[in-house]
Order: structure tokens, then C-alpha cells, then sequence
């Protein structure tokens, strides 16, 4: 192997290693958010006795209904899915099209999370990860029906947020200039990643939305309501109203805000360590 092919795998593992360390950090610390953002999303009545009014009452509920791990449904797969879709913005088109690449990898993983996530047993109640997905498997295939339902919608919610994200933070980063001093650059750092999380949230929620209708349970069992993406947002635009198009948003941002500012943060430190070590 030549020595630049050997600096390029150094360097593809680098950045793999930095991003799928900076994506377990976020995963770990922001999941309780992701719960509560889809449980908000696939409501459709806050009349219903079983939907939360707020997002303290939804932590309320959770954790007295649920218990702690409750929080945690649904890690497994995100987990899964990070270090090949790390993998794949390493290599993919930056923005847009890393966040399309990005949908494929991730949309089978969100299907079954998205379903675990909205199971309100007890964590020690309901079925395994892998259980699940081979539950969905057997009953509805591998195909847009099945274990990849949602995935237009998928595309539209990852496409979105990279194309926010990463163009808000690569354009801001070289305007705001870097600091010596490493607090003053630590808090540079966390602000333009806080922001590029929280723009990117608000500009793709709706497909958001679309995905967790799609990919978690029908209003009626047995009836498909929800199939396509933007037939789904019309429907729930035309029922709801276009504010039930941002359900979830709080959490969402709660989430995606400091959880940006923490990918960044993490990449950035931990590639650095790489850098000078490996």
C-alpha cells in the first residue's frame, strides 16, 4: 500500500472515529428528548386522557408511568446506525447530499426506534430491538411498508437539516474569527453549533413530523392513514391545523441545539486528539 493511500485511511479513520465519538455523546445525553419530540408527534388530540399536556408533564408521566429507562426506548438502534453513518459523511457530498446518503443508512434504524419509542409499557414489558425489527420483518416485509416505511420522509427530515446545519455552520464559523483563549473558543464553538442545531430543527420539522406519523402507529389498527410524506403533512395540516406541523418542536430544539453544539464540540476535540496521537 502506497504511503498516500495509508494517510488517507489514517485520515478516513480519523474522522470516523472523531464523528462516531462525538455521535454517542449526543445520543447518550439527549435521547430523553427524542422520546418525548416523537410521543408529542404521533398524538393527534391533547383532549386524549393519555397525551401530554406539556413537556414537564410528559417527563412526569414517563418517568411515573415507565420509570427511568423509559427514556432510554429506542437507544439501540441510533446507536447502531452511528458509525455507519458517520462512515458515509465521510465520504458523501457535504450538506444535502451527505443528508440524503445519510437517510438511507439511517431509515430502517429509525423505524424500529420510532416504534419502541412510543410503546408505553414499562422497559422491561416490551419486545427486544432485534425482536422488534424482526417482528416488523415478518409482518410487513422489508420494503416502503415495512422495515423502510417513511423513508421519503426520512430523506426530506436528514437532506433538511444537514443542508441547514453544515451551511450555517461552515459559513458562520469563518466570520466569527477563532479565539486564543480556549474558554472564549470553547464558548464559540458551542454557540455556532447551538445555532446551526436549533436552524436546522426548525426548518425540517415537518418531515419530521410526516416520519413519526408514518413510521409509528395508525389512528385506526389495521388502517394505513399515514403513507405518504406530503400526503401525511397535508392530512395533518387539513385535521389538525399547521402548528401540528411543529409538534414536538421544544423538545426537538432542546434536543438538536445543544446536542449540535456537542457533536461539534466533540468532533473537533477528539479529532484534534487524533491528530496528535494517531
Amino acid at each position: 500500500m502506497s504511503a498516500s493511500n495509508v494517510s488517507l485511511l489514517r485520515e478516513t479513520s480519523r474522522q470516523v472515529v472523531a464523528g462516531g465519538a462525538a455521535g454517542l455523546t449526543e445520543i447518550c445525553l439527549m435521547h430523553p428528548l427524542d422520546v418525548v419530540k416523537t410521543r408529542f408527534q404521533v398524538q393527534r388530540s391533547i383532549t386524549d386522557p393519555q397525551s401530554y399536556k406539556s413537556l414537564g408533564d410528559s417527563f412526569r408521566m414517563i418517568f411515573r408511568t415507565e420509570g427511568f429507562f423509559g427514556f432510554y426506548k429506542g437507544i439501540l438502534p441510533p446507536i447502531l446506525a452511528e458509525t455507519p453513518k458517520r462512515a458515509v459523511k465521510t465520504f458523501a457530498i457535504a450538506g444535502l447530499g451527505s443528508g440524503l446518503t445519510e437517510a438511507v443508512v439511517v431509515n430502517p434504524f429509525e423505524v424500529v426506534k420510532v416504534g419502541l419509542q412510543v410503546n408505553r409499557n414499562t422497559f422491561t414489558e416490551q419486545p427486544s430491538t432485534f425482536a422488534y425489527a424482526r417482528q416488523i420483518i415478518k409482518k410487513e416485509g422489508l420494503g416502503l411498508r415495512g422495515l423502510n416505511k417513511g423513508f421519503t420522509a426520512t430523506l426530506g427530515r436528514h437532506g433538511i437539516f444537514n443542508m441547514v446545519y453544515f451551511g450555517f455552520y461552515h459559513n458562520v464559523r469563518n466570520m466569527i474569527p477563532a479565539s486564543k483563549d480556549p474558554t472564549l473558543e470553547f464558548l464559540r464553538k458551542f454557540g455556532i453549533g447551538f445555532v446551526s442545531g436549533t436552524m436546522g430543527s426548525v426548518f425540517n420539522i415537518p418531515f419530521d413530523v410526516a416520519k413519526s406519523r408514518i413510521q409509528g402507529p395508525q389512528p385506526v389498527p389495521g388502517e394505513i392513514k399515514y403513507r405518504n410524506c406530503f400526503k401525511t403533512m397535508a392530512t395533518v395540516y387539513q385535521e389538525e391545523g399547521i402548528l401540528a406541523l411543529y409538534k414536538g418542536l421544544l423538545p426537538k430544539v432542546m434536543r438538536l441545539g445543544p446536542g449540535g453544539a456537542v457533536m461539534l464540540l466533540v468532533y473537533e476535540y477528539t479529532y484534534e486528539w487524533l491528530q496528535k496521537n494517531w
